[in-house]
């Protein structure tokens, strides 16, 4: 088991690492629902949170969570997020990613209503654990989404709220309408722009930090090879052209500096960013549970100062080519 902390000053306990569930629906190569529920279930026993999104698949992913939480009697903690519009029928503002396409995105009131319903039908429960709005919508004011995020807690189905992929002054302006307890945004040694301005408002205001793509889209792994044909990742800048032999050359250092340690090139990017503070929470994502396992002993990692300044020469902010805005 993961040992726990607290998900904003005023949150719930939980593990200090999570379950990133996006890469069951085939983003990033093949997957498998009977392999996905078994990994899904072994990240619950680890004692990692459930972080879905009512996009990922279409809803499948959701769905992927409920056949993983059938016949649990032990309530497990589950995040999901709203806001993607996957629906054609929908209205959506169109907002740019930074990976050469757009996401449909929709924070009306109206639409926060039906999306929450249509989550919790999704995932067999009457109240989601932690409730974030995946993206801001450009043409609806955060104070609107967030208020009507509230209403869901209020009626006693949502516990707590959250937002992904935000600016400092957003979370600002929600936090005064009711209290955020968790903001997602993307934080690993190859993408370091929270540092600046994002996770000093955070903790002025007592929010986690939920990083996703810890591992930097697998490549601090160390594992990646060439991608195939149909994954998700050829959008990403980083990846893209001369950037992924650039960015394997500028990280080789720490991917060595792993292996000095005895630690795999994933365990040492995750005990690095436990080490940045105790309101981080990584939520790495695999499709296989024994990577799991490996995940998990990077919390029992311990990195002395001097391995941390060693890593902050070695990976400083900006050292990847290609960084995005999404």
């Amino acid at each position: 088991m993961v040992d726990q902390r607290l998900l904003g000053e005023n949150g719930p306990a939980v593990g200090c690492l999570g379950y990133g569930a996006m890469v069951l629906e085939g983003y990033y190569g093949q997957a498998n629902d009977e392999q996905a529920v078994r990994t899904i279930q072994k990240a619950m026993e680890l004692g990692m949170r459930i972080d879905s999104a009512d996009a990922y698949g279409n809803g499948h992913n959701e769905a992927l969570v409920a056949r993983a939480l059938a016949g649990r009697h032990d309530r497990k903690f589950i995040a999901t997020k709203f806001g993607i519009v996957f629906d054609g029928q929908e209205d959506a503002t169109e907002v740019a990613t930074g990976w050469g396409f757009s996401l449909p995105i929709n924070g009306t009131p109206a639409y926060v209503h039906k999306a929450l319903d249509a989550s919790l039908a999704r995932l067999g429960v009457d109240c989601v654990d932690l409730w974030y709005a995946h993206y801001p919508d450009p043409s609806v004011p955060i104070e609107e989404t967030v208020g009507a995020m509230a209403e869901g807690v209020r009626a006693g189905k949502v516990l707590y709220l959250g937002l992904s992929n935000v600016t400092a002054e957003q979370v600002r302006r929600a936090h005064r309408v009711h209290p955020i307890s968790a903001v997602q945004y993307e934080y690993s040694m190859c993408r370091r722009e929270a540092e600046a301005d994002l996770i000093p408002t955070l903790r002025e205001l007592g929010i986690a930090l939920v990083a996703w793509s810890p591992l930097g889209s697998g490549f601090l792994t160390g594992t990646m090879g060439d991608l195939e044909e149909n994954d998700f990742r050829k959008n990403n800048p980083r990846f893209a052209g001369r950037n992924l032999e650039a960015n394997r050359e500028r990280f080789a250092p720490v991917l060595t500096l792993a292996k000095e340690l005895e630690a795999t090139p994933a365990q040492l990017a995750l005990a690095w960013l436990l080490h940045q503070g105790e309101d981080i929470v990584p939520i790495p994502g695999t499709r296989r549970s024994e990577h799991l396992d490996e995940n998990a002993r990077a919390a029992s990692i311990a990195l002395p100062s001097e391995i941390l300044e060693r890593i902050n020469e070695l990976a400083p902010p900006g050292l990847a080519e290609g960084a995005t805005l999404m």
